[in-house]
């Protein structure tokens, strides 16, 4: 079975677990990947959360150096095995199955995310986006997308309980992105357009010094 006709298998069966409704065209794995870059420091981890059928797992890899190690963490298990089958020659790759909020991570320089947070509640998102900032490292990036001009449709065309997930979705992201979002940027190229949001750890805030306080 091929990689596409297993994403359009698993979207017909667990729509609103697999979320996309087409693999990640190449220009929207690039602007995910735009901050998996070499570094002359040392040896880089990566995370990828929700890799589907690797559309934008090979955008990783490519990009990975000999010593650098890339995290997979795939909910779906069929997608998971097809990921573990096409990496079990890379030991610098390693598949977990299952929720991101059910794995142990580690710290990581990058993590780029696929999930559908348009599919969850307000409260698995504020989880798994507070954990995925967490496990930065200081100074790494976490780079997720969006369907571009989604969340009007959806404050538009829904109702009553539906209504208040929406606005309770909006309102975790909008104070996930006003306090971490560092850049954005459209992909027109992708089915359907989509919007990558770039996020970075916080700085801690600064306590005011007295006035009169010794140094």
């Amino acid at each position: 079975m091929t990689e596409v006709t297993l994403f359009f298998r698993e979207f017909t069966r667990t729509r609103r677990a697999t979320g996309a409704i087409a693999p990640s065209s190449p220009r929207l794995a690039r602007a995910l990947t735009r901050y998996v870059i070499p570094s002359p420091g040392g040896p880089r981890a990566v995370l990828e959360v929700g890799p589907g059928s690797g559309a934008v797992t090979r955008h990783v890899v490519e990009s990975l150096g000999p010593l650098d190690t890339l995290d997979l963490v795939e909910a779906n298990p069929r997608f998971a095995a097809l990921l573990a089958e096409t990496y079990a020659g890379d030991r610098r790759v390693r598949v977990l199955t299952g929720l991101v909020q059910d794995q142990e991570l580690g710290s990581y320089d990058t993590v780029v995310c696929g999930l559908p947070f348009a599919n969850f509640d307000a409260a698995t998102t504020e989880e798994i986006l507070g954990r995925l900032v967490g496990a930065l490292r200081a100074g790494g990036t976490l780079s997720y997308f969006a369907y571009a001009g989604m969340p009007p449709l959806r404050r538009v065309f829904s109702a009553g309980a539906g209504r208040v997930r929406v606005r309770q979705l909006d309102a975790v992201v909008g104070r996930v992105l006003a306090r971490h979002r560092f850049r954005s940027e459209t992909v027109l190229g992708n089915l359907p357009p989509a919007r990558v949001h770039h996020l970075a750890p916080a700085a801690p805030a600064v306590a005011p010094v007295a006035v009169g306080a010794g140094v």
